[in-house]
């Protein structure tokens, strides 16, 4: 993304940090939120590298970052079991962003890994600053509750 000009001097400012747009709106908890939403959201996103073996976050520990693979690979497991291996696009911890809670799972870099990682201290002030993007947050929270709860029920 080209800087922006620096007026009277023909200068290009440095660019603006933050994720690109296409990526962040790929992550379902973004889904339902239009293109300048998903801008305010993709400039809090930090660049963030993990080397090949290091854990990105453990099972039961706290959590308030999220992640979304630009590059590499991560194993995702439960209980010590393997759940998922994700590339890049893939994304996790979205649920930190929100809660706060315990992590339920641990992703450990199985290659160096490139992601853009979100923190809450970064996210909730923009939500508490926009409501709509609170609201739209609550529907695809609530639409994936129910999706849940209906596999559940089909089992």
């Amino acid at each position: 993304m080209p800087g922006l000009p620096v007026k009277g001097c023909g200068l290009r400012s440095p660019p603006v940090p933050g994720a690109p747009a296409d990526v962040v709106r790929k992550v379902r908890l973004f889904a339902d939120l239009d293109a300048r939403e998903i801008e305010r959201i993709a400039l809090a996103f930090k660049e963030r590298s993990f080397k090949a073996g290091e854990t990105v976050i453990r099972e039961g520990s706290g959590g308030a970052a999220f992640y979304i693979i630009e590059s590499g690979e991560v194993s995702v497991t439960i209980g010590g079991e393997p759940r998922a291996t994700l590339g890049p696009g893939g994304y996790f911890g979205e649920i930190a962003l929100i809660d706060e809670g315990a992590r339920i799972a641990t992703c450990t870099a199985v290659t160096d890994l490139a992601t853009w990682g979100l923190t809450l201290w970064e996210f909730k002030p923009l939500v508490e600053e926009n409501g709509v993007i609170g609201w739209k947050l609550l529907q695809t929270l609530a639409r994936e509750l129910r999706d849940a709860e209906h596999a559940l029920a089909s089992r």
